[in-house]
């Protein structure tokens, strides 16, 4: 069983083949800590089956000296893992774990003690169930495969071509007390296994909903203005083509605005780019905070936004756009620098019957250009 708490850390297993990727320090920094860990679990698995075999040598049934030389063994073969482990030898690999090694090691421990003492090889063979017990947490179906032949190509001989009699001696009281023991222990380390898997699931099912929202965070991230946080063009072409197909299957109007900032080349020049910056994310969020939930608001190009606005005719859109002009040149500007006023100027478009996105973005930029042809600082219809 030694071998196969080294299986309880860590996610899918893979193949120990070499590592293409030098990892980021925190993350060797995590691995050591959990071999570490899994090291230590297997010297208390190591020191709970000797523990048994000390009682079964209490009862005269083996020598001192196969316990001691169990332990020992057991103990001896960690050293080495934990060298290579604080070494960082097992980074090297995909699976730092080793885990067809450990497996293979542990088995190869068994069997040897099997062999050096037949009168209580079930508590090694139990143990041998253990090790693939955790081993199928982490071992790929190819290291599965492996450890499996090698068990067998071990067990084989044993059964086959020798008479020693493997028991489990259960004569006096002493050795009733280390045959429960050994059942107690097996069967509670099957347990750990289960909760162990338990656990892996529950962390995985909430894993999965972390990346699901990691995802959808990825996906809106890709579909803002990185600079004002309103949809990017992509995102408001998108969704422009959304409502006019909607509002083609309803019937129902549909207006679009094309906002653009008067003089903004001026207050770069002026003030320098990053209170040019500040203005253009003013004026979106202040354009957020004055729209419908329905309306559909992102940044053309440079200063020029786009407002679509479903179900609204060109009156009703006129009116929008208008008080929205009024509250920008209200706003306190000179916060960014002393004297400083902004307004904004925009054309608006109202749906014509099968008419294209084009055509519309194109009558709406038309209007844009009156109105800045007017003076600026207006509203005007296509």
């Amino acid at each position: 069983m030694s071998s196969a708490a080294s299986l309880l850390q860590g996610q899918a297993s893979h193949s120990a083949t070499a590592y293409p990727v030098r990892l980021p320090s925190e993350v060797l920094k995590r691995r050591v800590g959990q071999r570490r860990h899994m090291l230590a679990v297997q010297g208390v698995s190591y020191s709970l089956i000797t523990s048994v075999l000390l009682v079964y040598s209490y009862a005269g049934t083996i020598p001192i000296i196969i316990p001691s030389a169990y332990f020992l063994s057991g103990i001896g073969l960690l050293s080495i893992f934990v060298v290579l482990s604080e070494a960082h030898f097992n980074d090297r690999f995909e699976d730092h774990y080793l885990t067809i090694f450990q497996v293979a090691g542990h088995v190869v421990i068994q069997l040897g003690f099997l062999l050096a003492a037949p009168g209580i090889g079930f508590a090694f063979l139990s143990v041998v169930f253990l090790i693939f017990g955790f081993g199928a947490l982490r071992m790929t179906s190819r290291q599965a495969i492996i450890a499996w032949t090698l068990t067998m190509i071990g067990l084989a001989p044993i059964f086959l071509f020798t008479n020693t009699p493997i028991g489990l001696p259960i004569t006096t009281q002493t050795e009733r007390v280390a045959a429960m023991l050994s059942f107690v222990f097996t069967i509670g380390q099957c347990a750990f296994v289960g909760l162990y898997g338990s656990t892996m699931r529950k962390m995985l099912y909430d894993r999965s909903f972390e990346l699901k929202a990691a995802y959808k965070r990825i996906e809106e991230l890709a579909e803002l203005d990185e600079l004002t946080g309103a949809s990017n063009r992509r995102c408001i072409m998108r969704m422009l083509e959304e409502e006019i197909d909607r509002a083609t299957r309803g019937g129902s109007p549909c207006s679009i605005a094309l906002i653009d900032l008067d003089w903004f080349k001026r207050i770069n020049d002026a003030y320098g780019h990053p209170t040019g910056d500040e203005v253009l994310r003013t004026f979106s969020i202040t354009t957020f905070a004055n729209i419908r939930s329905v309306d559909r608001f992102g940044r053309y190009g440079g200063e020029e936004f786009l407002l679509v606005l479903p179900g609204m005719d060109t009156g009703q859109a006129m009116r929008a756009l208008d008080r929205l002009r009024v509250i920008i040149a209200e706003l306190d500007w000179s916060a960014f620098s002393p004297g400083m006023k902004v307004t904004m100027s925009a054309g608006v478009a109202t749906l014509n019957p099968n008419e294209t996105s084009d055509t519309f973005l194109a009558r709406a930029d038309s209007a844009l250009y009156a109105a800045k042809a007017q003076g600026r600082n207006r509203i005007t219809s296509a």
